[in-house]
């Protein structure tokens, strides 16, 4: 089954909706939402991609996310993402956008940040490891050769932006899990 996305401009305008298979492989820009997860302690979410998958496959990530459907806005597909690999309902926020060039295709990425409160659940097929890492973790991972070369472009440009946001503004988005009655759950780095 096709994967429908918006082709859009050098400035995110919409051209047409095409098959994502057929905008990576021309090269077409589309639209890809991604989600920061952070816990309270402000820890990030790092996950390792299954190796059967089709994109990066074993390598290491911060950003969990997809392509955006035909029609759907940057935030509601970070919701539907973050719903569909972590089992975590929640509004993530958007942090910044800009046009990535990409190891296999160019492509808008809307990156997202959200703060979990409760258990994760990820989905097998999406990721095959996690763990919670503090900044100086994440930081000293982005170096590692299998950590996803696109993940540490969009590194870069969230912590910049990070540095250069209005004090207090921070992630503030919080989230609940699918049942809407799990605990929190602690996991080690």
């Amino acid at each position: 089954m096709a994967e429908l996305v918006d082709r859009v401009d050098e400035q995110d305008r919409v051209l047409a909706v095409v098959d994502r298979a057929e905008a990576i492989r021309r090269g077409w820009p589309h639209r890809v939402a991604t989600i920061v997860c952070r816990d309270e302690q402000g820890r990030f979410l790092v996950h390792r991609r299954p190796d059967h998958v089709s994109r990066f496959p074993g390598q290491y990530n911060w950003l969990l996310g997809g392509a955006a459907e035909a029609g759907e806005s940057y935030e509601a597909a970070a919701a539907r993402e973050l719903f569909e690999e972590l089992g975590v309902r929640a509004a993530p926020r958007l942090v910044l956008k800009f046009l990535c060039e990409g190891v296999i295709s160019p492509y808008w990425l809307g990156l997202h940040e959200v703060v979990v409160t409760t258990a994760i659940r990820p989905d097998p097929r999406e990721v095959s490891w996690h763990a919670w890492l503090t900044g100086p973790e994440l930081e000293a991972l982005t170096r590692h050769p299998e950590f996803v070369p696109d993940a540490r472009e969009a590194y870069e440009r969230y912590r910049a932006a990070r540095r250069s946001a209005p004090k207090g503004r921070g992630a503030v988005s919080t989230c609940s899990s699918a049942a809407g009655r799990d605990q929190p759950r602690r996991t080690r780095s």
